[in-house]
């Protein structure tokens, strides 16, 4: 009896005091468990954030990457026993007190993700910075379960279940530690050390290098788009970029001189093909790398750069240049930098030249390299600005692990490094004019960074058809991490490596073409690498298979403009995607999974590129032939839920299936998805060469659908005060009915009156055999007009 007694009374007191270890905050629950505080957090009622760390540390962390302030939300809390649950209007959490477990379900208790059980770990580490902690937490998931995101890495598959992933910032590698499920969640572990993605038999894990806490925040959006906004919710949204940044650009590593640059512009305008970009690479500042990044022109072949920028800007071009985040010695920017304590002490690219990385972590550092971006550059009318190794480049060693920045260790916070120095530029150029929208590319990225006006790419890739295939996963992975624009040098980087020839190798022009195929559906079409030019007019001339096809697909990015645009409009306004892996349209389709070489560009556009060599060879004495007497055939994936056109024949096919697709030269599969309206842009020399005043309208049907057409000044921010119109088509499929919808909103220069050219694409019949014709043509003022096909 006694000893019943004393087991009652240890019960109570075991429940009394797992009662007093936790307590209810405005935004959730604080709890104690073990050595470990624990934190849940109500963002909203689809995000909750998860903090932990030891009860002798104190933390009061500021994310680089956040910028969500909680909003109040409603929650129910209950307890089982020893289990709180938390219930929004869309979630439930639950933390167990005896294991400090976090799980979290839907209000239907399906689960989504949980913790494994007692996997919060904090390992002592010490360094000559001092205490740290390596930090990890692993995860149980659905067998099945596939998972995406993590950034833009070079391993080649999309799904990231039984893989491991090393996530730091490398040239060619970007770290984003978002993972992104098909059940329609992701979680953003919010740490900027070095860190490891693993998934095995034991778990799906994060573990940092360094960090005081675990910090990871659960975002419910229902489906891969609502996971997305959520996703932008938290961290922020993508504003708009300017019409012409859609337009063609040509690159190379470099031009040598202003004639050079200029001259490659006036050379696109006699031939006729489309150009908006010329950007000029490195080492217009001196070619001496003591001078490295001055952020001024010092180069005697640009001696007036002010007179560059406006003759090319006389040809409808915009100008974008090259800026590092390092300077030479000699550089006026870093005596300056230098003499304030504000360079990082690791020696970078190129190397052994004194060479110093700026402290872009803190604001003063971030001021100064505006101001002479501002003072050099920008003055001079430059529209765009190239940040290269953003990274940035470093030895890694235990010294540069431990130098000190403005914010602590670099070893802490190594990773956001490119979000704060891109945001930096962004920030100070909004200060700057409201007339001209930040465009920015840059090598590296973290998560958050859509909110600064940037568009990565994948770095210094060989030119190699592996690569090639390599960057489709690359970009789908590193969109479903929230970040929507993405690009490709066209024809790799490391042109000399695979094709010693360069140019005069017609095997880097079956590669070339196939890759500008494929860069005419991303959110930026940029040709650039290094060992050999890459222009138009290297390739031939007219009549040349490698000039046609080139010219065709220059043409057909011009033609997609009002598509894109609207796209973009879509991104900022309702956190939309551009390239869009499979699974986000149609996640109910399991072999759509793991298909890694097939993507949506916008909602409608299948695109299939072509990674495999199909018509030139070396024969045995080492000449390159090629042979285009047959057509080739690529495999492709029609995803179950919709049916498909081709975009070449018209012809329909039932989705759910897989094809053959014949695809010379000139063509890779496309098909757009039956219940699509489709805007079709004027033929032009450049974005804002015409109006969109004859706008042709194609309408696959099939299925109910509709489109927003969005228009505004193109180059300014004035649509942030709602200064933009939007026309929103609906086809009614039973009833073959198109409803143009009263215009929305307005802006100065807005056309009062248009044609649209409305044409309902019948099976068998294409776009090309369609442009100049239509069924209706409609004068349209504004107002709703119904039009029955």
């Amino acid at each position: 009896m006694k000893k019943s007694i004393t087991i009652l009374m240890l019960m109570a007191l075991s429940t009394l005091l797992s009662a007093q270890s936790y307590q209810q905050t405005s935004q959730g629950v604080k709890a104690e468990v073990g050595r470990t505080a624990i934190e849940l957090q109500f963002y909203s009622p689809r995000i909750v954030r998860v903090l932990k760390y030891p009860k002798t540390e104190k933390v009061n962390k500021k994310s680089l990457s956040v910028i969500k302030i909680p909003e109040k939300t409603d929650f129910k809390t209950e307890r089982f026993n020893n289990v709180i649950s938390l219930s929004s209007s869309e979630i439930i959490v639950t933390l167990n007190l005896t294991t400090g477990d976090v799980q979290f379900n839907g209000l239907d208790t399906r689960p989504f993700i949980a913790e494994k059980s007692s996997s919060s770990l904090f390992t002592d580490k010490q360094y000559k910075s001092g205490k740290t902690y390596e930090i990890q937490q692993t995860f149980l998931l659905d067998k099945q379960e596939a998972m995406y995101g993590l950034g833009q890495h070079q391993q080649g598959y999309m799904n990231q279940r039984g893989k491991s992933v090393r996530l730091r910032q490398m040239n060619t590698e970007i770290a984003v530690p978002i993972i992104h499920s098909v059940k329609g969640y992701a979680v953003f572990w919010d740490n900027y050390s070095e860190t490891e993605y693993k998934d095995s038999f034991d778990g799906m894990s994060f573990t940092s290098v360094s960090g005081k806490c675990i910090d990871y925040y659960f975002m419910y959006g229902k489906d891969a788009d609502g996971t997305i906004a959520r996703i932008r919710n938290l961290t922020g949204q993508a504003p708009m970029f300017p019409l012409w940044t859609y337009g063609f650009w040509q690159s190379r590593e470099r031009y040598t001189s202003q004639d050079e640059l200029a001259g490659t512009v006036r050379k696109y305008r006699e031939l006729g093909v489309p150009l908006d970009g010329i950007i000029q690479d490195w080492q217009y500042w001196s070619t001496d790398n003591t001078h490295w990044n001055a952020v001024e022109f010092g180069n005697p072949a640009f001696p007036n750069p002010k007179q560059m920028v406006e003759d090319i800007h006389r040809l409808h071009v915009h100008v974008a240049i090259s800026v590092w985040p390092s300077f030479g010695p000699n550089t006026n920017i870093h005596k300056d930098l230098n003499k304030r304590k504000l360079l990082l002490n690791f020696d970078t690219y190129p190397h052994n030249n004194g060479v110093r990385v700026y402290d872009a972590f803190n604001p003063e550092a971030r001021k100064i390299y505006w101001d002479y971006m501002n003072k050099n550059i920008f003055s001079l009318g430059m529209d765009a600005w190239w940040l290269d190794a953003t990274e940035p480049e470093d030895n890694i060693n235990g010294e540069t692990l431990d130098g000190a920045t403005f914010l602590g260790t670099y070893r802490d916070i190594s990773n956001a490094f490119p979000i704060v120095s891109v945001g930096g530029v962004y920030d100070n150029q909004r200060k700057v004019t409201a007339d001209k929208r930040v465009y920015i590319f840059t090598r590296s990225a973290f998560a958050g960074q859509q909110r600064y006006g940037a568009n990565s790419w994948s770095g210094d890739i060989d030119s190699r058809w592996s690569t090639l295939r390599k960057q489709i996963p690359a970009g789908l992975n590193f969109s479903l991490c929230g970040i929507p624009y993405w690009n490709t040098d066209i024809g790799g980087f490391w042109a000399g490596r695979a094709y010693p020839g360069g140019i005069k190798d017609i095997a880097f022009h079956e590669l070339y073409v196939r890759w500008l195929q494929f860069g005419t559906f991303t959110p930026m079409m940029r040709s650039h690498g290094t060992n050999t030019p890459r222009e138009i007019y290297q390739f031939g001339k007219r009549g040349d298979w490698a000039f046609d096809v080139q010219e065709k697909y220059i043409n057909m990015r011009y033609s997609l403009m009002p598509y894109m645009y609207s796209t973009g409009h879509d991104i900022t306004n309702n956190s939309g995607s551009m390239m869009r892996a499979l699974m986000m349209d149609f996640a109910k389709d399991p072999k759509v999974y793991d298909i890694d070489n097939q993507f949506m560009f916008g909602k409608s556009i299948l695109v299939t590129p072509v990674t495999d060599s199909m018509y030139v060879n070396r024969t045995r004495d080492g000449r390159t032939v090629a042979d285009f007497s047959a057509a080739k055939i690529q495999k492709v994936y029609l995803p179950k839920g919709a049916d498909w056109y081709d975009f070449w024949t018209g012809e329909k096919i039932k989705g759910g299936q897989e094809i053959s697709k014949a695809a010379p030269i000139d063509i890779i599969p496309l098909y757009i998805k039956a219940g699509t309206i489709l805007p079709w842009g004027p033929k032009v020399q450049y974005a804002e060469e015409k109006n969109w005043d004859n706008l042709n309208i194609f309408i696959y049907p099939g299925a109910d659908t509709e489109f927003v057409l969005y228009e505004d000044e193109n180059n300014n921010y004035n649509y942030e005060k709602g200064i933009y119109s939007t026309i929103k088509m609906m086809w009614d499929d039973i009833s073959q009915t198109l409803t143009i919808g009263a215009r929305q909103g307005e802006f100065p220069g807005m056309l009062s009156k248009r044609t649209f050219r409305i044409t309902l694409l019948p099976a068998g019949k294409s776009i090309r055999s369609l442009t100049d014709k239509a069924d209706h043509l409609i004068v349209f003022d504004g107002k709703e007009i119904n039009v029955k096909m």
